[in-house]
């Protein structure tokens, strides 16, 4: 049920600062209080939940000054990723991120989900093929509390990642040239924060919310 949470809140499903309460949420996933107080610890040490006492837990809701640190942070640690790549990739990564972003195309514009966690997933993968575990948790982390601020600062279930700047930064990378991909990659990050615009969100019960997360991953509500 980790899962189901995590991926419900990377997607946007659910919102910053929405509270979490373990009843409705044990519920919906068919689990016990105990287990959902679990995956609310675990969450809690991503970023991705906050528990207060006596007042529950709730999705975490950046500010925006922690929003620009953590895309500071990201953009450096993504720009070491793309200069570690430069002229490192195997064909067989260079023919998975192509298949990779044909996927995004397809997902852009139709299922915001989809959309959301393709964009994401490009990345993480690029930073698995670093080879380097420590840079790869760090982008994971920093990923899932960009999807926090997009949530909130960002346009309605949107990634604010465009296609054509992965398609661009891959190109870069064939190539070998590593101060030009990391240049894309700086701009590809920067790009996201420009396009971010500050849209309301419209209330949902949380028991619809959580049900696609619950099925996907074999949960089942009384």
């Amino acid at each position: 049920m980790y899962k189901a949470l995590r991926r419900a809140i990377i997607e946007q499903a659910l919102r910053p600062g929405m509270k979490l309460p373990e009843d409705s949420i044990g519920e919906q996933l068919g689990v016990s209080r105990t287990l959902v107080r679990e995956a609310f610890g675990r969450l809690a040490v991503e970023g991705l939940v906050e528990l207060k006492p006596n007042r529950g837990a709730s999705v975490a809701y950046p500010t925006l000054e922690e929003a620009r640190d953590v895309f500071d942070v990201r953009r450096s640690l993504e720009r070491l990723v793309a200069e570690t790549l430069a002229g490192r990739l195997t064909p067989a990564q260079i023919t998975e991120l192509e298949h990779h972003v044909r996927q995004e195309e397809a997902a852009h514009g139709q299922d915001g989900p989809e959309s959301i966690r393709l964009s994401g997933d490009f990345h993480i993968r690029l930073a698995e093929m670093t080879g380097n575990v420590l840079l790869l948790r760090y982008i994971q982390e920093l990923s899932s509390r960009c999807s926090l601020v997009l949530a909130i600062y960002g346009r309605p279930h949107s990634s604010e990642c465009a296609v054509s700047e992965h398609r661009q930064l891959i190109e870069a990378l064939k190539r070998g040239d590593a101060k030009q991909a990391a240049e894309l990659m700086d701009h590809h990050l920067q790009a996201v924060v420009t396009r971010a615009l500050l849209t309301p969100r419209a209330e949902r019960d949380i028991r619809d919310l959580l049900a696609p997360y619950a099925l996907s991953e074999g949960l089942t509500p009384p």
